[in-house]
């Protein structure tokens, strides 16, 4: 799977405006919203909520993947957004996140957004690629080194 099938350039937000996990989730799917990928905001902000409940998906080293699943898409989508300064998030080592991928898959999908979830997860994990991540300069920079680091990850 390629990042470039779940993830488009209009789909980044280059530095998020919120400061808390609670706000973080209601600008992503606003941003959805005003992008036109979802409608119901309310219903994604739900699922997101009830995902986080289960356990943050803030997963460690300034990373959150968080993800719910939506009957108003057809096909996994991914969106990157970042924050510089970094954010609480209850990430399971503590740390603020600095990245955010959020991940909606459809209601009935398959394995697809654990496959979309693992090779995101693999492209983080590398220190020059976060580092790519946090100096792009704009929405640009930051998709086409998505892109790149895809292609580096089998």
């Amino acid at each position: 799977m390629k990042t470039s099938d779940i993830f488009g350039k209009n789909l980044i937000i280059p530095a998020l405006k919120s400061s808390d996990k609670s706000g973080i989730i209601e600008e992503l799917a606003d941003y959805l919203v005003g992008e036109g990928v979802i409608k119901d905001k309310k219903a994604l902000v739900n699922a997101l909520q009830e995902r986080e409940k289960l356990g943050s998906t803030g997963i460690g080293d300034n990373i959150a993947i968080p993800h719910a699943k939506s009957a108003e898409v057809d096909t996994v989508i991914a969106l990157f957004a970042r924050s510089k300064k970094g954010i609480s998030f209850d990430s399971l080592d503590g740390k603020p996140v600095n990245y955010i991928f959020l991940l909606i898959a459809p209601t009935q999908s398959g394995g697809d957004h654990l496959k979309a979830m693992a090779k995101i997860s693999k492209m983080l994990k590398g220190e020059e690629f976060r580092r790519k991540l946090l100096t792009a300069s704009d929405s640009q920079e930051l998709y086409q080194a998505i892109v790149d680091e895809n292609e580096k990850i089998i």
